[in-house]
């Protein structure tokens, strides 16, 4: 296993993370796991040299936290824990969006069903354009300050969201965010246009979640109707959005690339999202100890650089404005014979 910096901070993570979501009996669909089947994966997990743990206080209502927090209790000094508040899903109205005192609340809630005095990465789940920034970033700072959470991050923010946050931080002098748990896939490449430039420029580290489109990437599924096939892919109500007919070709060329080195389609998406310096860690999800093993073997996978270059072709997203445009005015000074952007050396 690999070890990297979360972005531009001195806590190091586990490139591969273990993500809590299938963790409580009876939640939802994705929820499956009881205390026993999760305490499984967490031993095999650090047995492989995982260290980051990724859950939600929303998560099988809380119970998704309770059972990793357990699961972990032995070894809390070794591991990083990250979890999330949402303001997304609570029932009253007074628990909703990301106010100063739904922030103090949940965070508080979280501390005692982990078992534990802090959370080491703390992540906005979901962006809030109801309560105000300030208040959402002058209670994280706070909460930092008190000693209950060691980093700030987010989770599916947009770019220019995340961007004014980092700027009213720095201008407070708050602590900054510093990881971006966001999803990014082989079918999954929209974070290219603003957040992973946003996240390189700021030093903001990604987290990538769902890093097998909720299982399409590992080949489980057959070009047809993948409604009628079981999979959390065909049960879950939220799934990213893409061409089907496009990510079973793309599927075609994991398949032949996982052919040749004799691993598995799941390892090659994953071992392409590693070749991606910005991405500190892959949020891996599992139900089962087979499925966990078998995503940990993308470790162990070295792409070549042909073989990433024909992933990149294939799933490269086309631009969008104004990239566009910057993308045609680049290729026309280059037909000139002129400079491009990149030649350019900035004198400061």
């Amino acid at each position: 296993m690999e070890y990297v910096p979360l972005g531009r901070t001195g806590l190091f993570v586990s490139r591969l993370a273990l993500g809590a979501m299938t963790f409580g009996e009876g939640g939802g669909p994705l929820q499956r796991l009881d205390e026993q089947g999760a305490a499984a994966l967490v031993g095999e997990a650090l047995d492989r040299g995982i260290t980051f743990f990724n859950t939600a206080a929303t998560y099988s209502g809380g119970r998704s936290e309770e059972i990793l927090g357990k699961a972990l209790r032995a070894h809390r000094d070794e591991v990083v824990i990250a979890t999330k508040v949402s303001g997304n899903t609570a029932a009253s109205p007074a628990e909703r969006r990301l106010s100063r005192r739904h922030i103090h609340r949940s965070v508080d809630a979280s501390l005692r069903r982990l078992g534990t005095d802090h959370i080491d990465v703390y992540l906005a789940h979901n962006f809030d354009p109801v309560t105000p920034l300030e208040e959402t970033l002058e209670a994280f700072d706070s909460i930092v300050r008190q000693g209950k959470v060691q980093y700030l991050g987010f989770s599916s923010w947009p770019a220019w969201a995340a961007a004014e946050a980092r700027g009213i931080q720095e201008r407070n002098g708050w602590h900054t965010f510093c990881a971006s748990e966001s999803y990014y896939s082989l079918v999954g490449r929209d974070l290219e246009h603003e957040l992973i430039p946003y996240c390189e420029h700021a030093g903001i580290g990604v987290l990538a979640w769902s890093p097998l489109a909720m299982g399409f990437l590992a080949g489980r599924y057959t070009r047809g109707d993948i409604g009628e096939q079981a999979g959390r892919f065909a049960s879950y109500d939220v799934v990213p959005p893409f061409d089907l007919e496009h990510g079973h070709d793309v599927l075609d060329v994991v398949r032949e690339i996982a052919a040749h080195h004799g691993a598995t389609p799941a390892q090659v998406s994953l071992a392409w999202i590693l070749t991606r310096d910005v991405v500190s860690s892959i949020l891996v999800g599992a139900s089962s100890l087979t499925q966990l093993t078998d995503n940990l073997g993308a470790v162990d996978l070295a792409l070549t650089p042909a073989e990433i270059e024909s992933l990149d072709k294939i799933t490269t997203p086309p631009p969008i404005y104004p990239g566009w445009i910057r993308q045609a005015m680049a290729e026309r000074r280059v037909r000139q014979g002129q400079p491009t952007d990149s030649d350019v050396k900035i004198r400061i």
